[in-house]
């Protein structure tokens, strides 16, 4: 009995400590009872019957088990329950689906669905209920940013834009057609699309939208549609439902040819080794874009058991590869496994809304209040992937690099890559350095449509098409272009300069052959149909296809079309009529301006003036009377205008002053009798008007060319507008330009450069009137060039042509036979007339040497002076105005050189000079005055001159030599 008690006392015991040790593991989760984890619900809903589908739950559901595997010892304790549901790619089997979870299951978290179409509705019933939704739906038109529990999974479609548009930048196709489906996916990256090629300058030309139950017929006659336009570049979004029977039409409307390129987008190319072989066979040569998934041996190993589960799951699925949507779904799980062991939520509560009669399913369902802890938790998480990189950031995937494809035999291959930074490139392991590239020449080789090596020029002339047309205008000279109709035909004959250039670059310069036709810009009488703005405005409207004439390149006509390279150069320039002026009789004066005139006579008098001072000691002939000495000063400069000085030089200082004066002289009247012969030549060619200003201020009638520009460059010239006529001949220019402004006529005809050159080569016209070139840029055009619209792919190979037919003798001979060899009047000899007058600019160099030489000599004259004279200047004796009178008589006084001193000898041979007037000791009165200085200066002078041998000086003479013979 006692054993007994002890065996049922340490019974009791052990009960007690096992039931202590479950106590720890045993934790009431979800209002259930049983359960030692906290069960996270989470809905599942995908399209089973779809290959994405049935990939991406494999995917799950191994994601879910791999992450608790590898997170056993993890400190959660809440672990996700899936809660799969069908959606049989229905958009109310959807709906009802994310209903079922949300009110049934009460799930605080639901993965997909995978469609646009489907997501949207599922996505607005999250953000009533406040439980995320991660999907996989790419359309950009579903943003995280406008559905704040929302989450993609996925990439944007829009994320790889710049990648398709790098690639048509890289082949440097300037038009492409975009196809695509029309559904939520297939509409939301076409404005993206659009504007990015836009911006490369590229332009869609054509749309083509599909319906996902289009017709094999319907999808045929559209291709056929296609094959009429002349875009060769196609770039396809939709996805292999779709695809699929697209291309195999394309295949047999014998599109997927030579000269054809196709690019496909990332949602079909990153399924394509899930579709059929004869499918991919239709596709050959195709280019497309997918997503880079990064090799590594997780992912490797992965494909392994995937490949094993899935054909375990699927046996009746045949063809089946490992695509990024499945392991975009793996990683999604795992971030949202990450997400719910972060965010710490509980018990799965709704909060109920206030009890209300007929409240809808979705009404009832309430609000999670979980919900926002999990979507916080969800917000920017990163870790790597299967997929490589995944980093929810803002919402959604964040894209990091492209792969580029080229469809070749059984599938697709690499050909290079695209990334943000670097754009196209062979590898993705590039130095730092690397520069943003769209080279073609950094992708592997490509094997193209029909198997051809060549790069599709992206465009042809399209079969079963109408031929070019060519509007061309009907008001120009029919020596530029003309336009005729065959009386028996009605067919439009056009000729003229800019027909033939155009025939020539079209006919034999193309590597291609371009049918055309040209259709006159006029109203049904035949009457020109509006200006050269509104004819080249035509192209922009559809209406022609181009436009071939006298068209001048403007910046406000590119606008709205594209010209080719110019074909001849232009600019604005003026015609006048000449004035026959031969009655000036100040006509001499012209040659030189006023300031040169100035100038001149200030320097003959400054040169006379120098030379004076230089021989007024010792040359007689500079010395005398007052007025003789100042009419020296201008007899003697003034007279080597014309070489007839006849006064000799004694001093070297004298002689380099003329020397050099006289070089100067000889400069000026060579200039002026030059220019005065052109003034007296042309004064019957005088220009009425020289310059452009004229007209305006004188409020002049002028003339223009019917049609043409000139018209708004003069309005904006601030013409009054009621002073423009407009003229359509050059018969009307001469008539017009005969009567004169006031007259019923016009000062001046304003026109462009060929048009005036034309009118000139009339003999007729050369003799009467002139041309005065306008100088600023805003009178300089770029020429005549061929217009089309923009970015029509012609215009490059249209402008290499025009290169090569303007630097042949082609064009020659053409303007020789529309504008003859050139202008060739007897009249002007074809010169613009201009006979400006001399300024002092043109020979302010000559007028320095001229200054130099003078000052230079008088400073030499003055030192030499000063130096002779320097014991007076330097003399304690002698007051100040004796000094003066000293050196005033010293300045007049003869040299030992004189000219007159060879003439004093004594009878026997012997010389005797005359005493200097200094070393005569006459008196002087106290009362002399400075004015009397210079006066005895000028009368001593004269009396040296003297011949009568009664002066005092004759008797001094004869005293001196007495006293010698003594």
């Amino acid at each position: 009995m006692q054993e007994r008690g002890r065996y049922c006392s340490q019974l009791l015991v052990l009960l007690v400590v096992l039931l202590f040790i479950i106590s720890f593991y045993v934790v009431p989760i979800s209002g259930k009872k049983g359960s030692g984890l906290i069960d996270v619900d989470v809905g599942v809903i995908l399209d089973a019957n779809n290959i994405v589908g049935k990939v991406s739950q494999t995917c799950i559901s191994m994601a879910l088990e791999d992450y608790y595997t590898l997170n056993q010892n993890h400190s959660t304790r809440r672990r996700i329950v899936l809660h799969k549901r069908d959606s049989k790619g229905d958009v109310v089997e959807a709906v009802s689906a994310a209903i079922d979870l949300l009110k049934n299951v009460q799930v605080q978290a639901i993965l997909g669905p995978q469609t646009s179409l489907e997501a949207e509705f599922v996505i607005d019933i999250g953000n009533k209920t406040q439980v995320p939704i991660i999907s996989q739906a790419m359309s950009p038109s579903l943003s995280p940013a406008e559905n704040p529990y929302f989450i993609r999974g996925a990439q944007s479609s829009s994320s790889q834009v710049e990648s398709l548009t790098a690639i048509v930048h890289a082949f440097g196709w300037r038009e492409v057609v975009l196809i695509y489906e029309d559904t939520n996916y297939g509409r939301g990256l076409e404005p993206f699309l659009t504007d990015s090629f836009q911006g490369i300058s590229t332009q869609v030309r054509h749309q083509s939208v599909l319906s996902l139950s289009a017709s094999d017929d319907h999808i045929l006659q559209e291709l056929y549609k296609l094959m009429t336009m002349q875009t060769r570049v196609f770039v396809v979004h939709m996805l292999p439902f779709l695809a699929s029977r697209f291309f195999t039409k394309v295949k047999q409307a014998e599109m997927m040819n030579t000269g054809y390129a196709w690019i496909i987008t990332d949602g079909l190319t990153s399924l394509l080794d899930s579709m059929d072989p004869t499918i991919i066979n239709s596709m050959q040569g195709v280019i497309g874009v997918k997503p880079y998934v990064p090799k590594s041996s997780q992912l490797e190993n992965f494909k392994v058991r995937w490949r094993k589960r899935f054909r375990k799951e699927n046996p009746d699925v045949d063809r089946f590869e490992m695509n990024v949507f499945g392991l975009w779904a793996y990683d999604s799980l795992t971030a949202l496994a990450m997400a719910v062991g972060r965010s710490g939520i509980g018990v799965s509560k709704f909060k109920k809304p206030v009890a209300k009669e007929n409240l809808t399913d979705l009404a009832a369902i309430g609000i999670s209040e979980m919900g926002p802890r999990l979507l916080q938790s969800l917000q920017n998480i990163e870790f790597n992937g299967l997929s490589g990189k995944f980093h929810l950031l803002n919402g959604q995937l964040r894209p990091l690099s492209f792969q580029i494809v080229n469809v070749i035999g059984k599938g697709d291959r690499e050909i290079g890559f695209w990334t943000r930074k670097y754009g196209i490139s062979k590898h993705l392991s590039l130095p730092s350095s690397k520069n943003y590239s769209t080279n073609k020449d950094d992708l592997g080789a490509i094997i193209w449509p029909g198997e051809s090596n060549v790069v599709p020029k992206g465009w042809e002339m399209p079969t079963g098409e109408a031929k070019l047309k060519v509007g061309v205008p009907v008001n120009g000279f029919s020596e530029f272009v003309s336009v005729e109709r065959d009386s028996q035909t009605n067919v439009v004959i056009a000729t003229g300069l800019c027909i033939d250039v155009f025939k020539e670059v079209m006919d034999h310069y193309l590597p291609y052959a371009v049918p055309y036709e040209f259709l006159p810009f006029e109203t049904p009488d035949g009457e020109s149909a509006g200006s050269y703005d509104d004819l080249v405005y035509q192209v922009f409207l559809g209406n022609y296809d181009a436009v071939v004439g006298d068209i001048t390149i403007l910046s406000n006509r590119s606008r709205f079309v594209d010209f080719t390279l110019p074909y001849m150069g232009s600019s604005v320039a003026m015609v006048i009529p000449f004035e026959y002026d031969r009655t000036n009789a100040w006509i001499f004066m012209k040659p030189l301006k006023m300031d040169l005139w100035v100038t001149t006579v200030f320097f003959f008098v400054l040169i006379g003036f120098v030379v004076w001072i230089v021989e007024h000691g010792v040359n007689k002939e500079f010395q005398g009377p007052l007025g003789k000495q100042v009419g020296m000063i201008f007899w003697f400069s003034f007279s080597t205008l014309v070489f007839a000085q006849k006064e000799n030089l004694i001093t070297n200082l004298s002689r380099f002053v003329v020397i050099v004066w006289v070089f100067v002289v000889l400069v000026l009247t060579s200039s002026y009798t030059a220019s005065l012969t052109s003034m007296l030549t042309v004064q019957k060619l005088k220009p009425s008007v020289a310059d452009i200003r004229d007209l305006i201020q004188s409020k002049e009638y002028v003339g223009y060319h019917q049609g043409s520009f000139v018209q708004d460059l003069l309005n904006n010239q601030k013409f009054d507008p009621s002073k423009l006529k407009d003229y359509s001949t050059f018969e009307q220019y001469d008539k017009a330009l005969s009567f004169g402004s006031k007259n019923g006529g016009v000062a001046a005809i304003i026109d462009e450069l060929p048009y005036i050159n034309l009118f000139l080569a009339n003999p007729t016209y050369c003799a009467k009137y002139t041309m005065v070139a306008l100088v600023g840029p805003i009178y300089n055009t770029a020429g005549f060039g061929f217009a089309f619209p923009k970015g029509s792919p012609l215009v490059p190979d249209i402008s290499r042509a025009v290169l090569n037919v303007t630097g042949q003798d082609v064009m020659t001979r053409i303007n020789e036979e529309w504008l003859g060899g050139g202008a060739t009047c007897a009249e002007q000899d074809g010169a613009t007339v201009t006979s400006d007058s001399l300024t002092l600019d043109n020979f302010k160099g000559l007028f320095i040497v001229a200054a130099v030489a003078p000052l230079f000599a008088l400073m030499l004259f003055l030192s030499i002076f000063l130096y002779e004279n320097w014991d007076t200047l330097a003399s304690k004796n002698l007051t100040i105005r004796e000094k003066r009178i000293a050196m005033a008589k010293s300045f007049h006084g003869e040299k030992p050189n004189s000219s007159d001193a060879s003439k004093r000898k004594h009878p026997t041979g012997e010389g005797m000079a005359v005493p200097a007037a200094a070393t005569i000791d006459y008196p002087q009165s106290p009362a002399t005055s400075d004015s009397q200085i210079v006066e005895l200066i000028f009368s001593h002078d004269e009396g040296l001159s003297t011949t009568e041998i009664s002066t005092p000086i004759h008797e001094i003479i004869e005293i001196v030599e007495s006293n010698e013979e003594r």
